[in-house]
Order: structure tokens, then sequence, then C-alpha cells
């Protein structure tokens, strides 16, 4: 990147960013960009050999949509003029149309936003034949069908745009209907959107699920809407400022995890719309923190491009939809440059987050996850027990995640090995027999610093979990049914990484190597897990006592005396948390 602003450890004590900063960001990433937009500047054709399922084409339009959303944001009208002439050219026949279910559709919805928030500065100086052509290419969206997921919300955005300039006002308003009514049967409460059916929790709760409704209903000044849609939004942020940890690294779970710091799009989000439960000082150290975390390590390389990849470039994020301008979804984060320069959110000094602040165990209902975080080293982990999107394991399904590490798995040599399941190569999981798999999940509850959830491994064995924190200490325990005598289980815990201590020990059922075998009818497996940053931690078995009272009964009693009583079995999992 280009020299950027000086720090100011005045008013940004923890990130030293301030507004120069996202601008000088927004300015390196435009800049960078420039260089490869076709002679027309309808398509950009980033270096790299990989290409997404959709082509090249429709690569090509990705590159000019997304950085134009960023371009939007940042409302330079040198800039806005050479996507006017790529506006031109695409809209003359350069691009693809939009169908059923193609990525055209997503890229609309971003060039559908961008005109919207810059109309004075480019759709209105457009000439009439451009605007005509505009209007019929971005028409196609209205009656697309989106898959069923957050894709239902980029014929709304679309709709918008074409209704705030008349063109088809009845077509617009029945895809701005049909979409907020399809997202109705993905909400679950408390601010949290599965994205589609199932169970589907990550990030783009924030910056798919909130930031489409809202920005629409903010736009149209539509305060009803905005009241409902506004109000989640706020509930969501309550959960959603957990997610980050002391180095600002957002949580490493989920798909599309190449759009980086997008996740600060919601933190924003909530102070343009006065919607959100954290102050102004609090808002700029998140999302300043994570923007702060990815450009510290490699996400923009050496040609000022953002690469595929979470800190560089990394093949295992990546989903066949991902093509060389993917990462620039990233342009959401850019949604503060909205607010003006003397908004507190800017001239407010930064105030900590919640990582900052105090140790924390958080129960999140709607996702059933618990999220644990320690001041002292920074780290936020997820218990995951109630999401699940098989089609991207391991970054939905493993029992746990955090900002520090990342999901493991074997390579894909050794990947078809029964012997390879054995091995430690699958973080934060239940291994029976050779499958490691973790499917059909069902949660079970959570509470006051526990999670419980069952999941299904292989043919019919079913694998209850329960994880009770306090700190950094973890007390896992997984009751097996419906295995065969002898069956072994194998359980593992957080994949290592530098600077850290993984630890896992086992307390009942597992030797040592953390290896055990069933019996006949359900067994009960139990190990104590912690990952620190912390040097000198007390000794793991001191820090809390674990002992069974018959089958599937365990009291977990903590060093200060608090504790709690567990009972796991085939109907469910019961806690009574003592003080």
């Amino acid at each position: 990147m280009p020299s950027k602003p000086f720090e100011d450890r005045t008013l940004s004590p923890y990130t030293g960013y301030t507004r120069a900063h996202w601008e000088a960001v927004a300015d390196s990433l435009l800049a960078a960009v420039a260089p490869y937009a076709t002679a027309d500047g309808a398509l950009y054709h980033f270096p790299g050999e990989h290409t997404s399922a959709s082509g090249r084409l429709s690569d090509g339009l990705e590159g000019y949509a997304r950085t134009l959303l960023l371009a939007a944001f940042r409302r330079d009208e040198k800039v806005l003029e050479r996507y006017a002439d790529g506006l031109a050219a695409g809209t003359a026949g350069v691009w693809p149309r939009v169908e059923h279910r193609s990525q055209p559709l997503v890229e609309a919805a971003s060039i559908a936003l961008a005109l919207r928030l810059t109309r004075p500065l480019l759709w209105d100086r457009l000439d009439d034949g451009v605007r005509q052509r505009a209007a019929r290419w971005l028409g196609d969206g209205l009656t697309a069908e989106p898959w069923p997921c957050n894709w239902e919300l980029f014929p709304v955005t679309v709709g918008g745009f074409l209704q705030e300039i008349g063109h088809e006002p009845e077509a617009s308003r029945a895809a701005i209907d049909r979409g907020l009514e399809r997202i109705e049967q993905w909400y679950l409460g408390d601010g949290w959107y599965t994205d589609g059916h199932g169970r589907k929790f990550d990030y783009y709760n924030g910056w798919a699920m909130h930031l489409y409704p809202v920005l629409h209903v903010w736009l149209a000044d539509d305060t009803r809407l905005l009241d409902l849609y506004g109000g989640r939004l706020e509930a969501h942020l309550a959960d959603y400022a957990r997610l980050f940890g002391g180095d600002g690294a957002p949580l490493l779970q989920g798909r599309s995890l190449t759009y980086r710091f997008a996740t600060a799009a919601p933190l924003w989000l909530g102070a343009l719309t006065g919607r959100t439960p954290l102050s102004p000082g609090e808002t700029r150290r998140l999302a300043s923190g994570a923007l702060r975390y990815f450009l510290d390590r490699g996400a923009v390389d050496d040609r000022g491009l953002l690469s595929l990849g979470w800190h560089g470039p990394d093949d295992a994020l990546l989903q066949a939809y991902s093509g060389p301008a993917s990462p620039y979804w990233a342009s959401k984060a850019f949604v503060g440059l909205l607010l003006p320069p003397d908004h507190e959110v800017w001239t407010t000094a930064e105030e900590p987050g919640p990582t900052d602040r105090a140790d924390a165990v958080t129960p999140v209902g709607p996702p059933n996850w618990l999220l644990q975080s320690t001041t002292s080293d920074g780290v936020v982990r997820l218990h995951n027990h109630g999401s699940e999107d098989a089609r991207y394991d391991p970054y939905y399904t493993r029992l746990a995640y955090s900002t520090a590490t990342a999901p493991s798995a074997p390579s894909a040599s050794s990947a078809s090995s029964a012997s390879s399941a054995s091995s430690a190569s699958y973080d934060n999981s239940v291994i029976v027999g050779d499958d490691p798999s973790r499917t059909e999940i069902e949660p079970l509850g959570v509470g006051a610093g526990w999670a419980a959830s069952r999941h299904t491994v292989g043919d019919g064995i079913r694998v209850t979990s329960l994880v009770v924190a306090r700190g950094a200490v973890e007390v896992r325990a997984h009751l097996v049914s419906g295995a065969a005598p002898g069956t072994s289980v194998r359980v593992t815990g957080w994949a290592a990484r530098d600077g850290l201590r993984s630890e896992l020990l086992p307390v009942l059922g597992l030797t040592d190597a953390l290896t055990g075998r069933t019996h006949e009818g359900d067994t009960l497996f139990v190990a104590l897990a912690r990952l620190t940053g912390e040097p000198d931690p007390a000794p793991l078995g001191e820090t809390v006592s674990v002992r069974a009272h018959g089958p599937g009964e365990l009291d977990v009693r903590w060093s200060g005396g608090s504790g709690a009583r567990v009972r796991l079995d085939g109907r469910g999992v019961e806690v009574t948390v003592r003080d």
C-alpha cells in the first residue's frame, strides 16, 4: 500500500486509524485496480490463474461492479467518471445478461446500489440513451430467480434504485416486496438470520441479510420499515461486536471469508442509521481494527490488489463462485464513509470493544453458539452447537473456531486414507471409527457458560456434545450412542499456532492419547481444553475438576468454587449452574 496518514494514538488509541486512513485505503485500492480495466472500462480483469465457475466474462463484470461500489462510498467524482464510461460500454452489449440464478444478478445489485448512492454525481450526468440501456439491463434483475438465500435481496436492491428513477415502478415494487417477504422465513429472532434453509449462520448476517434491507429502507426514508430492519440490526450488533479479537481479527468461520474486512459493514451501518447499541468510539475501534488487521497481514499484494485468501492468498478459503475480483465485496466496509467527517463516529476517541473490557462467556440463542473471550490474549472462541453447511466444511461444522486459529484438514493426498482421520488433522472434532464428519447438527440449548448439540456421524451413530467454559478453559463432554462396542473414538482440540498454547487433557473414557472405545450402550468421553496466549497459565488440571456421578452425569467445579451439574442422555442435556 502507498504511504498512509500518520497514526493518531490520541483519537484512536487502539488502532491509530482515523477517517483519513479509510479514505487513503479506498483511494489506493481504486488506483490499483484502474490498470486492469478493459479499454472501454466495462470489465476489470485482475491477474491470476483462478477463474470462477461463472467464467471470465462474468468475473470481469464482477471486477467492475464491486470496485464501483467502493467508488460510490468514496464519492470521488473523477473516479466515478471512468465508471460512467464503463457503464455506457457494458450496457451496450459487453456485459452478460442478468438471468435466473446467474452471477450477474449479484453484480447488478452492487451497480444499482452504487448508482442510487451517487445519483447526482453519476446517473444524472449520463446521456439519456445510456440511462435507458442501463435501466433495461438492470431491469432483468427484477424478475430473475435468485438462489434461495441472501440472493433474494439482490432484486430488492435493484428494485429500490429502479423505483426511485421511475423505471417499471410496479415491477420494481413487486421485486422489493417479494424479496423482503422471502427473507422473513429465515429470521429466527434476536437479530439473526440463517442464510437460506437449514442452519447456515455466518457473516452473511451482517454484510448481506442486514446490509441490503437496512440500506434500502434508509435510502427510501421509510421510517416504518427502518424501525423493523434497523431494530433487528441493533439486536444483531449486540452479539456481533463480540466476534472481533483484541487484534481486530474477525472469527475465522463460515464461507466467503475472502471478503475480509467487509465484516466492518454492519458496524458502520448501525452508526449510519442510528440503530446500534455501540458507542461511536466502540464502533470505530472495531471497524478500524478489522481493516488494520488485514492490511497489516498481507491482504493487499505488492500491486495493491486484494488477493483471494484471508491474510495473503489461500486456496483453502475459496468456493466455486470465487473469482479474482470476489474479494472486492470488501468494499462494503467503506459504507462508513457515507457518514460526514464531523460525525461523532469519526470525532470521538476510540473506546474498548467487548474483548478489550473483560473476560466473557456469552450464549447466543438463535445460532446456538457460545462465545468465549479473554482480555489477556485478545482471543475470541466460538463454540458451534448449531451452525452447519456441509458444502463448506470445515468452516461450518467444527465444534469450535477462534479469531487466532484456522480449521485444519488433511492434505488432498491423504484425505481418502483411513489413517488420516485418526490423526490430529481435524481440529475440534469427535472422530468415531475413522469418520470425522459432523452432520445433522441439532441444537440442544445454550445458557450461562454452556452450549450443547447432537450430531450424526456416519450411518446412525449419534454424538451428544456439551461444552462448559470459563476464562480460557473448556470442559468438553461427548456421549456416543449407537456405535458397536469396541468402536474407536478420538477427540481433538485446537489447532496449533505460533504464540498460542493449545492443550487437551483426558478426563473420562480417554487415554493420554485422547482415544477411547465405546462399550455396550451409550459411552461418555470427557476432556479439558484450552487455547490461550498467556505465557504462563495455571496448569489446566488445577483450574477445574470434573467428576462422574452415574451414567452421563457430571459435576464440574471451577477452582473459585462455582460450577455446574450436567446430565447427558439420549433425550438431551440438562445443565444446572452454581454460582
